[in-house]
């Protein structure tokens, strides 16, 4: 049967979900928190099915989770080295997508460094597509374990104050974020240095900021993200030096937001960049671990409720 609260057959993005079909996603995923602490793991929901991660872009915490999420529910999980394989070789997307599309998998969640692929992919094959990070486009599962990290710690989402901060021209988890946290009630701030700021950030209705201090201030939830050297084809801050100086958090910074703000991360880390390593590391204020851990959770909830879906076809 499709699942009672998302209809769709990919989860290709955040844009366009409703606050019922976000929550339908968390709800799932928090029971799956709790049996992924218990001995036995093994859920086998998904026996005799088949996961395809197709991932063009390198990525261990999402490829790895999405692995374990799968495998955790029985079903058969192949991991394609893009690298090595036919696309490297001369063959287009449409290809690779039509090749694997005559194998039958059930699931493929794929990674490429171009907006938009992900939709593409979508329209070629018969089974779930499920977007693991498309360019600077959108990464919905990366929302969707930070929206669960926040609802576990904090109780809730609505009425929270929340600062996505630093490298906000590249990022997709700040797109996927901002479209999903609007959507579930929260006040959300955009700190950035004017170069790295996303363009017509009014049209998602949050606040814009060019100082850290002042952005975070009174703030709940302080997101910083990675800054994205290597979508970087000039020079968008002085020096690296120089960006921990004014838009890295540090202690100092981190007092004008709430006392018992919470620090997070999409990781990887660039430690003393865009924080200091002694915040990562406070197991009072960082959720960074438990972002990791709400991963698995997650990619096991849309893996479920994309099942259903599929039963259903």
């Amino acid at each position: 049967m499709t699942h009672a609260l998302y209809a769709h057959p990919h989860l290709l993005g955040i844009e366009g979900l409703t606050a019922a079909e976000i929550t339908a996603f968390l709800d799932v995923a928090d029971g799956y928190v709790e049996k992924n602490r218990a001995a036995d793991k093994k859920h086998p929901i998904l026996r005799g099915r088949t996961v395809i991660n197709l991932f063009f872009e390198n990525s261990t915490r999402t490829r790895t989770s999405f692995e374990l999420a799968g495998k955790r529910l029985g079903a058969d999980v192949i991991n394609m080295s893009v690298s090595t394989s036919s696309a490297k070789k001369g063959e287009t997307l449409i290809d690779t997508a039509m090749t694997l599309n005559a194998m039958h998998p059930d699931f493929i969640v794929v990674r490429h460094g171009e907006s938009g692929v992900v939709h593409l992919l979508a329209q070629k094959v018969n089974c779930a597509v499920i977007n693991a990070g498309d360019g600077s486009h959108e990464h919905p599962t990366q929302a969707l374990l930070d929206a669960l990290a926040i609802r576990r710690a904090k109780g809730k989402i609505a009425g929270l104050n929340i600062a996505i901060c630093g490298d906000l021209l590249h990022s997709r988890v700040a797109r996927s974020n901002i479209l999903l946290l609007k959507t579930l009630g929260a006040n959300v701030r955009l700190i950035a240095p004017s170069t790295l700021m996303l363009p017509h950030a009014e049209q998602f209705g949050v606040e814009t900021f060019y100082d850290l201090r002042e952005g975070i201030k009174d703030c709940d939830i302080v997101m910083m993200l990675r800054l994205q050297l290597e979508r970087m084809n000039s020079n968008f801050v002085p020096s690296l030096r120089e960006y921990f100086h004014y838009w890295g958090l540090d202690r100092g910074k981190l007092a004008m937001a709430k006392p018992d703000a919470l620090v997070m991360h999409p990781g990887p880390i660039n430690r003393g960049v865009e924080i200091d390593p002694d915040i990562a590391d406070d197991i009072q204020r960082s959720i960074i671990l438990a972002q990791v851990e709400m991963g698995v959770a997650v990619r096991q909830a849309v893996l479920e409720i994309l099942s259903h879906n599929l039963a259903n076809k």
